[in-house]
């Protein structure tokens, strides 16, 4: 399956013309393998696979190999989660699991021996990657080789990326936040009605009946399919004003999402500051992200780059003591801003929902990075950039992309 995903470019100064470089044109563009700190030996309960995939995301490959074997969810464990959208290799676990290969048109598994404890996402280090950028001139392809080289040294700024940000509305709502701010009903809004380029074909006929009939329930529910959406019109039906209980009956994982996204929204608005001030003016890129337009260091002193290498910031959480230094005044300067109290990250009224509690490091460093400039078989007359790189686990390789493709004029 071919993605369009499209990046732009500066071209040279001689034109006005903008080159796109093009990403995830065919599969093997997007190369991931997941490093594991675990050697199998022959004993141990747990059979360790590795698991090839195209195509097919982490969850739903899981979730063939277990109808396949037909083994229980809670036997299963693995790693990462790797996009489904690239050539992928990781691994998993099976408690008691067969000690034979399995081969789809989309997935190949292969025991490859034994663990006395399941495989999670503590027992690997991080991801290689090798990536293939499109559709570049030679120049465009020779600046970002160079700049592969710099985000080696600086470092890549460990910002959620814009796949978080799914359930964020297109003007840049979040319900967590409307949740927060006890705002009961446009919270079950953003969360089940709201527009979203993303949604399926269903579920937008399903969005388009609940604004059609907004406050008419049983007109809805006489017109929704059988589906989780109706389940919760239905629960409106007898309870008309009880957005605070309908909203506790949408499906746990699609809330904890939507919490998620909004605390990685604040953790990076409060890492751009700490970048704000740490970096000067002029070794700030602004890039457009998803979520907000987000500074992006280069060209630091060592002395800058260890130092954002070196600094850890909390998830923004009523649980999460703010530090002091930059930044618990980066934080304390995002909430002001966002007109958020503290105290107000605190999910109240949701037992199974919470934010997060831990720490995220500003920065992370790209090792063992490696380009070639090749002639491009897609694109006439256009070079194709091929990057290999390891990043540690939870780094977002679309960042690196993003950073090495940065305008090499600061202004412009």
């Amino acid at each position: 399956m071919r993605i369009d995903i499209e990046h732009a470019l500066p071209n040279t100064i001689f034109s006005r013309r903008t080159i796109f470089m093009k990403l995830k044109r065919r599969p093997d563009d997007f190369q991931v393998e997941e490093i594991p700190l675990v050697e199998p030996g022959p004993q141990g309960r747990f059979v360790f696979y590795r698991l090839s995939k195209q195509g097919v995301g982490t969850l739903e490959a899981i979730d063939s190999v277990r109808r396949h074997f037909d083994v229980a969810a809670s036997r299963v464990s693995h790693g990462g989660l790797k996009d489904k959208h690239a050539s992928t290799i990781q691994y998993l676990t099976i408690l008691d699991g067969p000690e034979r290969p399995l081969r789809q048109p989309n997935l190949e598994l292969v025991p490859i021996g034994r663990l006395p404890h399941p495989y999670g996402p503590t027992n690997f280090r991080g991801n290689r990657f090798r990536i293939a950028l499109r559709n570049m001139t030679t120049r465009q392809a020779e600046q970002a080789a160079k700049a592969l080289a710099e985000a080696a040294r600086d470092g890549i700024p460990n910002y959620f990326d814009d796949q978080r940000f799914g359930s964020m509305s297109a003007a840049g709502e979040f319900s967590a936040r409307a949740w927060l701010e006890g705002n009961y009903e446009r919270a079950f809004w953003l969360a089940i009605v709201e527009p979203n380029p993303l949604d399926r074909p269903e579920t937008r006929a399903s969005k388009d009946i609940l604004r059609e009939h907004w406050g008419d329930w049983a007109a809805a529910k006489a017109k929704l399919d059988r589906s989780h959406e109706r389940g919760l019109v239905t629960y409106l039906v007898d309870h008309p004003e009880d957005f605070r209980g309908v909203y506790a009956r949408i499906r746990r994982d699609l809330r904890s999402l939507y919490f998620s996204a909004f605390q990685s929204h604040l953790w990076n608005l409060i890492l751009a500051e700490v970048i704000e001030r740490t970096a000067n003016p002029d070794q700030r890129m602004l890039y457009d992200f998803k979520s907000a337009k987000l500074p992006i260091p280069r060209g630091l002193e060592n002395e800058q780059a260890e130092l954002l290498a070196a600094t850890s910031i909390p998830l923004p959480s009523a649980r999460s003591t703010i530090p002091e230094g930059v930044v618990g005044e980066a934080t304390l300067a995002v909430l002001e801003r966002l007109s958020i109290e503290p105290k107000q990250l605190r999910v109240k009224h949701l037992k199974d929902v919470f934010l997060s509690k831990g720490e995220r490091t500003a920065m992370y460093r790209v090792s063992d990075a490696k380009h070639g400039i090749h002639a491009d078989e897609l694109y006439r007359d256009r070079r194709k950039l091929v990057v290999s790189f390891e990043l540690p686990r939870g780094g977002y390789a679309t960042m690196l992309v993003k950073r090495i493709t940065l305008p090499t004029v600061k202004n412009l």
